[in-house]
């Protein structure tokens, strides 16, 4: 349906059935649906703060994996002392959900974000990584203007910012060093903003397949930063954090004596990707997979191949294809917008209408692909939860 007003047209979305409701039967979920095992689930959380416990850490997790203010508040509620996102949008959506601590551990440029991030300062506890003396001084501005008192006295808003280093990423990151002590000297000139520490996430360690690969990465992590943090203790600058770590490696920042901040995200679903790296002699949890995209057989050719309705708008394919939950010599092995093809490989057919779980190759993208949380506990339903940040990439 269409409205004409003097603006012009105007569209009303439908109304549509919603694929699940609490108390449903799981075979009854409609597909393609985001599920969330909640057992599987509610064991991570608790194996990650059991996992840390012995360490002088405090995990931060990214809630760019979930983008869902429900799980970060479950996170906070078990120890988490806040939360990550990459983007700004993100850190509204989580705050609005009642979020108090946001690190957007990223970069932000341009007037528009700048503001915003000075605005939701005002609102809840927020942090900001740097890596440009530019970014500085236009943080320090929009924290002025959003609120004159800024810096200047105990009453008003300071934002702190941390300086984030490369440690090897090849991404965003001041060289480790000098060059940081610099950019942290800028940041303490300020009045608006307070100096917080340094960020140091070695993002392309996490998925390096085996053990060996990722110790030798996060060592050469943990000396940059360090390093850095000698050098800014002889400058007579504080740097009460260190932050950074993920799923792959978190307890080897944890073990360096480095870092005091851990920002694992993935650990809460897991995924086909974090699945094929080495485990055994890591120290690793058993983390479970608990996130699945539930998808029926729409079509088949017997002893062949069945088709699924899960394709590209279903279930990230960038970090590879997704996998059949169950074990079968079945596998998933071609995608398009709106299907995914199983070659059968021996095994027998799928009925048509069978529904079957598909574990993604990326958590993080699938999430962003779909509106809500399917929860279900044994073979119902539990919760809906709204991936409210969906979409948030501005």
């Amino acid at each position: 349906m269409i409205d004409l007003d003097g603006d012009g047209i105007r569209a009303r979305p439908a109304m549509r059935p919603p694929a699940a409701v609490v108390g449903m039967r799981l075979a009854e979920v409609d597909t393609p649906a985001l599920l969330i095992d909640l057992d599987a689930f509610e064991t991570n959380l608790r194996l990650m703060q059991q996992a840390i416990a012995g360490y002088n850490v405090q995990l931060r997790p990214h809630a760019k994996t979930h983008k869902c203010p429900t799980i970060a508040l479950a996170q906070i509620a078990l120890g988490a002392v806040g939360v990550c996102c990459q983007k700004v949008s993100e850190a509204e959506a989580l705050v609005d959900g009642g979020v108090g601590d946001v690190l957007i551990s990223n970069e932000v440029v341009g007037a528009a974000k700048v503001a915003r991030v000075a605005a939701l300062a005002q609102r809840a506890r927020i942090s900001i990584c740097v890596d440009d003396p530019e970014q500085v001084v236009v943080l320090a501005a929009a924290m002025a203007q959003a609120d004159p008192q800024s810096g200047l006295g105990d009453q008003a808003t300071t934002l702190d910012v941390l300086v984030e280093i490369d440690v090897g990423a090849k991404r965003c990151g001041v060289a480790p060093g000098e060059p940081a002590v610099r950019l942290a000297q800028l940041v303490s000139q300020q009045p608006q903003l307070r100096f917080a520490g340094l960020q140091a996430y070695q993002g392309s360690a996490q998925h390096r397949r085996t053990v060996d690969e990722r110790r030798a990465a996060i060592a050469a992590a943990a000396e940059l930063a360090g390093h850095t943090r000698d050098l800014l203790q002889a400058a007579g600058i504080e740097c009460p954090k260190i932050t950074g770590g993920g799923t792959g490696t978190f307890l080897l920042e944890a073990d360096s004596g480095i870092y005091n901040e851990l920002q694992a995200g993935s650990y809460v679903f897991m995924d086909a990707d974090y699945a094929a790296n080495e485990w055994a002699g890591s120290g690793q949890p058993a983390f479970q997979q608990s996130l699945f995209v539930w998808t029926t057989v729409m079509s088949r050719t017997p002893g062949v191949r069945a088709v699924v309705d899960a394709g590209l708008k279903s279930s990230s394919v960038d970090s590879g294809l997704p996998t059949l939950a169950d074990e079968t010599p079945a596998k998933y092995v071609n995608v398009s917008d709106e299907h995914g093809v199983i070659a059968l490989n021996g095994a027998p057919d799928y009925a048509l209408g069978q529904k079957l779980k598909l574990i993604p190759g990326h958590c993080d993208p699938t999430v962003n692909m779909h509106d809500s949380f399917v929860c279900y506990r044994g073979d119902r339903v539990e919760a809906i939860w709204p991936i409210t940040a969906r979409g948030c990439a501005w």
